[in-house]
């Protein structure tokens, strides 16, 4: 989880919400590496887990992450979670809930959802405090968030 904070750090930099990600192999090696990246790139698809999961996926040169591990500092949403089930990561391990966007347990259970094809291991709570600690000091902090767009007509 330490190293998937330092990358949640590293998305402050461009102003994103600070999530980080990273995906072990089955002897603990860290094959793919994510934050999120939606500011930077303009990319509402670039949240951590999914920049980890190509990384990996390219690491390994398969889609299949069956032997792998997906740590990241937030409960994946939905869109995470159905990459997450199409990747056939078979285990997650989360540090904040996520009450207002998660898919792995607090809003929706995407992850072991028994009608789907793949159920996932799902391991929450790791380094919760910091985690959760994190993403309230980005919010809390209006100079951390980039402004928002001009509206358009």
């Amino acid at each position: 989880m330490r190293l998937a904070l330092r990358e949640a750090l590293g998305a402050l930099a461009s102003g994103d919400v600070p999530v980080g990600a990273v995906v072990l192999d089955a002897a603990g090696r860290v094959i793919g590496r994510g934050r999120n990246e939606r500011e930077l790139h303009q990319d509402p698809t670039l949240h951590a887990e999914v920049v980890a999961i190509r990384e990996a996926a390219a690491a390994t040169g398969d889609w299949h992450l069956t032997d792998c591990t997906l740590v990241v500092t937030l409960e994946p949403c939905v869109m995470c979670a159905g990459a997450i089930v199409a990747a056939r990561l078979p285990r997650v391990v989360f540090g904040a809930w996520d009450e207002k966007a998660g898919a792995a347990g607090s809003l929706y259970d995407v992850l072991r959802d028994r009608r789907l094809n793949h159920r996932v291991e799902v391991v929450p709570g790791v380094a919760e405090a910091e985690c959760g600690q994190l993403l309230r000091e980005f919010f809390e902090d209006p100079s951390r968030r980039p402004a928002a767009p001009p509206a358009t007509r």
